[in-house]
C-alpha cells in the first residue's frame, strides 16, 4: 500500500499550503476567506489526511500512547486545530488571530519534523 504514503503526504502538502493561504487571506482581510470553496475544501482534504493516518498507523502497527512519537504528532495536531481554529475563526482580535495563525504554522512544521525523524524532540541542522 505504497500509495496511501503518497496520498498521505499530499494531504498534508495541500492542508499546510491551504492554511498558510488561508492565514494570509486572514491577515489582509480579502473576501476569498469568505468563498464556499475556501470553507469546505479544507474539510474534504483534512478528512482525506485523517483516514490515511488512521490506515497508516495500523500498517505500520504503531500507535499513539504506545510510540512516543505518534503520541506527540497526536498531541501536536490537536494543539494545531484548537490553536488554527483561533487564527482563522475564533480570535477575538486581528492580533490574537495573527499571532494564533503563527503558532499553529510552528506547530504544522514541528508535526512534520517528528513525522519525517520520528522523535519527540526532532534535531534540526
Amino acid at each position: 500500500m505504497w500509495w496511501l504514503k503518497y496520498l498521505h503526504v499530499t494531504c498534508v502538502i495541500l492542508s499546510g499550503a491551504g492554511f498558510f493561504l488561508r492565514g494570509t487571506w486572514m491577515i489582509r482581510d480579502s473576501p476569498r476567506l469568505r468563498k464556499r470553496w475556501v470553507r469546505v475544501w479544507p474539510h474534504i482534504i483534512d478528512t482525506a489526511l485523517l483516514v490515511s493516518a488512521i490506515l497508516l498507523t495500523i500498517q505500520i502497527r504503531q500507535y499513539p500512547f504506545v510510540h512516543h512519537w505518534l503520541t506527540a504528532k497526536v498531541l501536536a495536531l490537536v494543539a494545531y486545530i484548537v490553536i488554527g481554529a483561533v487564527g482563522l475563526k475564533y480570535g477575538m482580535t486581528k492580533k490574537i488571530r495573527i499571532i494564533a495563525w503563527l503558532v499553529a504554522m510552528v506547530l504544522f512544521f514541528y508535526i512534520v519534523l517528528v513525522a519525517l525523524t520520528r522523535q519527540v524532540l526532532p534535531y534540526i541542522g
